[in-house]
């Protein structure tokens, strides 16, 4: 059967705009070296290849250690996402001694990883699109109508097994353990441990699927 003129035409757009999605796809990446070069210089360990799509917010407190084992993708610009992120990724660390690590391809689009004590997240594992992990409170009330801004006092680790997959607006709270292969429904707010295999879902989360 004979191509059609409209047909020949039609792939013919589309392999024009695959080419020119793919070309413009290796252009975001050149910054990379950059934001690679930044993290460096702010204290963080890389001990493999990393990717940067857009600039993150890195900062790292005296005294403390942030580690990317290698193969770590962080997505920050809004191209770079099917959700279309809203902000960069945050990786920051907030106490001297603190712990921000994370595994050998890890990934994470606009995600935000604050730790005051310790944050591990495992080998494999993907932080949907605007996941927050936070293993501390930020404030803590102070006399009648106050507030502190030490928040860490009470901070308590986290720990992510490898191959999980937190969803989209997820957030990770304080003294979290998942376990491998855990995964995390879009907008679930996490206070509990997911077992290994385990599904969470919900605000407050439960898990509706024991691996």
């Amino acid at each position: 059967m004979q191509d059609l003129p409209q047909d020949r035409e039609k792939r013919a757009r589309t392999t024009a705009a695959t080419a020119l999605g793919t070309l413009f796809g290796k252009i975001r990446r050149l910054p990379s070296i950059i934001w690679k070069a930044e993290a460096l210089a702010r204290g963080v360990r890389i001990e493999g290849p990393v990717v940067f799509l857009g600039r993150p917010i890195i900062s790292v407190w005296p005294g403390s250690k942030m580690v990317f084992s290698g193969r770590n993708q962080f997505a920050s610009s809004r191209r770079c996402n099917p959700l279309g992120n809203f902000q960069p990724c945050v990786l920051r660390t907030l106490a001297p001694d603190a712990v921000l690590q994370l595994g050998i391809g890890v990934g994470a689009s606009a995600a935000v990883l604050c730790a005051a004590t310790r944050i591990e997240v495992g080998e494999g594992t993907i932080l949907g699109s605007g996941s927050m992990v936070i293993d501390n409170d930020f404030h803590l009330p102070e006399g009648e109508f106050g507030w502190t801004d030490n928040g860490r006092a009470t901070a308590k680790p986290i720990s992510i097994g490898r191959g999980c997959f937190v969803g989209t607006r997820a957030l990770i709270l304080k003294g979290v353990t998942l376990g491998d292969r855990a995964r995390i429904g879009a907008g679930a707010v996490v206070s509990l441990d997911v077992p290994p295999g385990g599904l969470a879902v919900g605000n407050p989360a439960r898990i509706v699927l024991r691996g």
